[in-house]
């Protein structure tokens, strides 16, 4: 009767304990369904869906979670640490059995549970260090995050563009394949009325189904671009949406010009780049890293205390059973840990050293970055300026050739090449204004110019 009432004692004091630990576990959580993209999509709608649902971004998040998982681990250390323990064990008389003395058999079953305390009262300035050198992880995830957000949101800007350009230039390609149909009508007239011959009939022709493969890569273009941006932007329908659906993307690739200084450029990247930042608090975190490894030379001080609930050892009746307060220190100090600590302390100074070195590494990799940025814009600068002029020398080329054809004094050749010429300044300047906007984008990631003020973290 007795052992069943201790087996329903332990078995009530597990349960109680499983109900304390219980809401510290989160419940599985089911992945939720991709929010709807919308059918008109401008640039700053892509920006804000990416925020939400890039999956780059998302694991940026979820990192600087499980940093505050391993504070609220360090922080266990220096807050008081409460367990209960117990033991039950069953010997042989023979083992229970005092000879020396009276030679009675003492109790055959030895049982005992207690609560036990314990607050560290001193650590060699581990545990301090070791929540310094969290806190500063943690900050380093959080600029981890912002980074991730401007190289996602550099992808989502560039994908924008592929995708005005594949759709401009369809229209582009569209243009030039209605020029060489009416140009393909009019030498029909013509030859009708007896003024050309079939071989410029044959030459429009031929020129109409050479322009029809660029009109249909332009158009699988468009639909691979907004492949390549529904994957920037984290959009994932799955098989119930509408699989031919694709979203009308509201924009033009302007040509607006700006100028960006080289001086100001690489001061505004020393500052404002997050990887920069980031690499510094790594470094700080080295540095208590350092701490942490020494603390492994001083002593480390405890106080525990707890009840204890136990057996007696001379009977087995649970009434004649012993409890009591307990209180005291308990201190350790490794005086020759075989050189352990030593290593570790090498290790983190290493580390140190490594982080430094990272860090002036990445500052000479990003000041390259901002330079080839600044020289990518110039050049698409120039382009877009000399692409512009000759789209206008194009048109007017064409009303010329058009005339002049009309009057006959020039040929149906000459009027063809002043259309392929016009075709193909026009998808130069398109060429030239993608680069440009591009190259603006590049810039701003270089740099370090976030779109957001504050990041969300959750």
């Amino acid at each position: 009767m007795k052992e069943s009432y201790l087996y329903r004692l332990i078995g009530r004091i597990l349960c109680v304990s499983s109900l304390l630990v219980a809401p510290l576990s989160a419940a599985p959580r089911s992945v939720a369904e991709a929010a709807p993209l919308p059918q008109q999509l401008d640039m700053e709608t892509a920006i804000r869906y990416a925020l939400d649902h890039n999956y780059d971004i998302r694991l940026a998040r979820e990192s600087i979670k499980e940093q505050e998982g391993l504070i609220t681990e360090v922080k266990a250390q220096v807050l008081p640490n409460a367990e209960i323990v117990g033991s039950y064990s069953k010997n042989a008389d023979e083992l229970s059995s005092d000879r020396s003395s009276t030679g009675t058999i003492g109790s055959t079953q030895n049982w005992d549970i207690a609560l036990q305390v314990t607050q560290l009262l001193y650590s060699g300035g581990g545990v301090r260090a070791a929540l310094d050198a969290q806190r500063l992880v943690r900050e380093s995830a959080l600029l981890n995050l912002q980074a991730t957000v401007n190289a996602a949101l550099l992808e989502v800007r560039t994908r924008f563009y592929d995708v005005l350009l594949a759709r401009d230039q369809i229209e582009v390609q569209d243009q030039n394949v209605q020029l060489l149909r009416e140009q393909l009508q009019t030498a029909k007239d013509r030859f009708d009325a007896g003024s050309v011959s079939q071989f410029d009939v044959l030459r429009a022709e031929v020129e109409l189904a050479n322009a029809q493969p660029a009109l249909i890569r332009a158009r699988n273009a468009l639909r691979n671009g907004v492949e390549s941006l529904r994957q920037s932007l984290g959009y994932h329908p799955g098989l119930g949406a509408d699989l031919d659906q694709i979203p009308t993307l509201v924009g033009e690739l302007e040509y607006q010009p700006v100028t960006y200084d080289l001086r100001n450029s690489l001061e505004t990247a020393r500052e404002s780049r997050p990887e920069l930042q980031q690499l510094v608090k790594i470094t700080e975190a080295r540095e208590a890293g350092i701490k942490i490894a020494k603390s492994g030379y001083l002593p480390n001080l405890a106080l525990v205390g707890g009840y204890e609930l136990r057996k007696s050892g001379f009977s087995d009746r649970f009434a004649e059973s012993l409890d009591g307060w307990t209180v005291g220190l308990q201190s350790s100090w490794a005086i020759f840990d075989g050189r352990a600590t030593s290593g570790k302390v090498v290790q983190a100074k290493s580390q140190l050293e490594q982080a430094k070195l990272q860090a002036e590494s990445y500052q000479l990799g990003i000041e390259v970055e901002v330079r080839r940025a600044v020289s990518a814009l110039q050049e698409a600068q120039e382009l877009a300026d000399a692409a512009g002029k000759t789209v206008e020398q194009a048109e007017e080329s064409v009303r010329l050739a058009n005339v002049r054809y009309g009057a006959g004094s020039a040929t149906q050749l000459e009027q063809l090449q002043a259309r392929v010429a016009l075709t193909q300044a026009r998808d130069n300047q398109l060429q030239a204004n993608y680069s440009y906007n591009v190259a603006i984008a590049n810039l701003r990631k270089a740099t370090g110019l976030s779109d957001i003020l504050v990041v969300d973290t959750n």
